[in-house]
């Protein structure tokens, strides 16, 4: 039975410390190992020679730049046969990085190449493994409006039973993502938008769903393109659901 659940109180409380703030804060502020973040901010394991590229930096030196990170807990190594992989530690890692560019100047644009790039992050991108970007707060606010999610507090929210029946509809077992370790679904506000998108177990399960289903496909980097026809496919996904409630209600079954 799915409950109208989104938050899982702490096993223990933790006592707490002094954090070195300063130390974490000089991984993220070098240009090179802040390009290399960025680069992986969208989710996807990259080798050191593409993460050296993207920095504009020696292989020799990007080495030494994800030592650095490694050992600083953001990113990690992911070994397949001979290759190696790197990819953030967590997406707490990514909130920090979607954190920054709210208060970062933005860089400036002198090519129509930038500015196809920057339209394509502002319309829809991965920020670590869930949508954002226009259609990322479309998503928050179409699934708010539906009452597949209640809001708990000032950011995060709940799943109704409602909801259930639409994520059970997509494929996805929502007691799962509420009973995994990960927050459910925490507003995240979208430096491109100045709006809130999702961040959390659900809108991860919902984007992968989404990229399965074809509504989305991965284009450059961190960019996601909607297929021609997102909006209708949206809408009818919530449509057939409030169908199926309604035939399904007990006034309908007394009938």
């Amino acid at each position: 039975m799915c409950e109208a659940r989104g938050v899982d109180e702490p096993a223990e409380r933790s006592t707490p410390r002094e954090l070195d703030l300063a130390s974490a804060a000089a991984l993220f502020g070098e240009p090179a190992r802040a390009a290399m973040l960025a680069a992986l901010a969208g989710g996807q394991a990259l080798p050191a020679g593409e993460l050296a590229r993207v920095a504009g930096v020696h292989p020799s030196t990007a080495t030494a730049h994800l030592g650095r990170l490694i050992e600083g807990g953001l990113v990690r190594v992911r070994a397949q046969g001979r290759h190696r992989y790197h990819e953030l530690a967590g997406p707490e890692v990514a909130s920090v990085l979607e954190a920054l560019a709210q208060v970062s100047a933005p860089v400036p644009i002198r090519s129509l190449r930038q500015q196809r790039t920057a339209d394509a992050l502002g319309e829809a991108r991965t920020c670590y493994d869930h949508l954002a970007g226009r259609l990322g707060v479309q998503l928050r606010e179409r699934l708010l409006l539906a009452d597949a999610l209640a809001p708990l507090d000032g950011r995060d929210h709940a799943v109704t039973e409602h909801g259930c029946q639409l994520l059970s509809q997509m494929g996805i077992d929502p007691d799962r993502l509420v009973a995994s370790r990960r927050v459910f679904a925490r507003s995240c506000l979208d430096w491109t938008q100045r709006k809130p998108h999702l961040a959390g177990a659900l809108p991860a399960a919902l984007t992968t769903q989404f990229i399965a289903l074809g509504w989305l496909t991965r284009g450059k980097g961190r960019s996601l393109q909607a297929a021609a026809d997102y909006d209708q496919k949206f809408e009818r996904w919530l449509a057939a659901d409030m169908h199926t409630a309604a035939m399904t209600s007990p006034s309908n079954s007394r009938a």
